[in-house]
């Protein structure tokens, strides 16, 4: 692997109650978490292709690390979503390179589907600063149930020269939903959209 992972952190959210009525089945989500060294923090650099490198080994890496974390069969997740925050000496140009060009298709591999975009946020921040990940069915984006967010934050993460990455994955929607919309029963999963 070309990242310099500093360290990784899982966290499985498992709500069972809401407002006094149960949730059943809970639901639950997991975010995989990777605190990176940031190769081009304090530079400016045009070829930004080493991040989009790293963004698709941490797709891979962080996805079955969330669905592991959850014990389901990648297949089964309903909602993702993926996050990044640059310590003070990088910019929000080394989180888009993260995120976006070549992150998606692993973690697409590891769940056997995704149709629908990934949600993602980026940001800058210092140590312990939290991060929004936001969170979208995975097969279609219209599914108002499955609308939602995952919060994470790192103690000692990121120092300056280091990027917090994130990608959160669940095998629910969010407790209770009533909302309306497209269900997931009604998903079609072809456009990404219905």
């Amino acid at each position: 692997m070309s990242a310099k992972i500093r360290k990784i952190v899982v966290v499985v959210e498992e709500t069972l109650t809401e407002m006094g009525r149960s949730v059943t089945p809970p639901t639950r989500r997991a975010a995989a978490v990777a605190v990176i060294e940031n190769p081009f923090a304090g530079r400016y650099v045009e070829d930004l292709s080493e991040l989009i490198a790293i963004g698709e080994e941490l797709g891979e890496l962080l996805a079955q690390k969330a669905v592991d974390a959850l014990g389901i069969d990648g297949g089964k997740a309903e909602s993702y979503g993926k996050a990044a925050l640059v310590g003070e000496n990088g910019e929000l140009e080394h989180a888009a390179a993260l995120l976006h060009p070549k992150m998606g298709a692993p973690v697409r591999k590891v769940l056997g589907k995704g149709a629908a975009l990934i949600p993602s946020s980026k940001r800058r921040g210092g140590l312990g600063a939290e991060l929004d990940i936001p969170l979208g069915h995975k097969d279609a984006a219209f599914v108002r149930s499955h609308f939602d967010g995952m919060q994470v934050s790192v103690a000692d993460a990121p120092r300056a020269n280091e990027i917090v990455v994130a990608v959160a994955i669940t095998d629910s929607g969010r407790p209770l939903p009533r909302v309306g919309g497209l269900t997931t029963a009604e998903i079609k999963g072809e456009d990404g959209l219905r």
